[in-house]
């Protein structure tokens, strides 16, 4: 089996990205969920995995951004929009595309650290691919103003520091 793994802008690949996200993370699917109410920031890049015979089947959000922790200014990368095809799950495809993710913020070297946030469910596959808990307080934009993020719990991952205590401020909508 041959396997497509392309990194694109990610306004621009939106289009071909937005199917399987509404698929995996419809209105329906997240009614329910803590964060259904959020307002997310758009990717800046966007890891799509595609197959021969499966077409697109897996996506991650890259995202770039200068945050504030203890005050500091710190440029990060972000992780967000992971989802993969329902019936495709199990095969290593999430894996693959956080590791392209994590292989192109490298590559940026501003980057300190990545950051992504997760639901309990989730907690054992990050803390597997060596993401760490980020126990501090998190804060974003969203419509209303600046607020405390507590949907999701925040996990860092080691590019040339893994801060796990503090806080930190987005600057902007959450990934």
């Amino acid at each position: 089996m041959s396997i497509e793994i392309d990194i694109l802008n990610g306004d621009a690949s939106w289009p071909i990205a937005e199917p399987l996200h509404q698929a995996v993370w419809g209105p329906d699917m997240v009614a329910d969920k803590p964060w259904a109410h959020v307002k997310w920031a758009n990717a800046d890049l966007r890891v799509l995995i595609e197959t021969p015979e499966d077409g697109l089947v897996c996506h991650v959000g890259i995202y770039f951004r200068t945050i504030a922790w203890n005050g500091q200014k710190v440029h990060v990368g972000g992780i967000g929009g992971v989802c993969t095809r329902e019936d495709r799950r199990g095969r290593g495809y999430a894996t693959m595309a956080i590791d392209a993710a994590i292989h192109t913020m490298r590559a940026n070297e501003a980057v300190k650290f990545a950051l992504l946030v997760c639901e309990p469910h989730n907690v054992a596959f990050y803390a597997a691919r060596s993401w760490l808990p980020f126990t501090g307080e998190v804060y974003c934009d969203q419509p209303e103003g600046r607020i405390r993020f507590t949907a999701m719990a925040p996990y860092v991952f080691n590019i040339v520091r893994a801060p796990t205590l503090g806080t930190i401020d987005l600057c902007g909508l959450p990934w």
